[in-house]
């Protein structure tokens, strides 16, 4: 029962950050899209902020830190399960 759950809180999760990021595309400051993203951003920021902290943008532009955020999630998620 606890793996079920872990199993779908990281499913969620990655599709958090998978909307978030799909959210930064678009460069908008107000209405509900912008809405949506500054509540995901708060969901998510904690998580992403660790990555960032030691994976450098690519090219000033390019923030690769999320891939490797949802690498680490999943890698944890399966580890929780199997041990559970």
């Amino acid at each position: 029962m606890l793996s079920l759950f872990i199993y779908y809180a990281g499913n969620i999760y990655t599709w958090l950050i998978f909307g978030y990021c799909i959210l930064t595309w678009f460069p908008v400051s107000s209405g509900v899209i912008a809405d949506l993203r500054r509540a995901l951003e708060k969901i998510v920021d904690p998580f992403l902020g660790i990555f960032r902290k030691f994976i450098p943008p690519i090219g000033g532009m390019v923030d690769i830190s999320p891939i490797v955020a949802l690498f680490v999630l999943q890698f944890i998620v399966r580890i929780l399960i199997f041990i559970l």
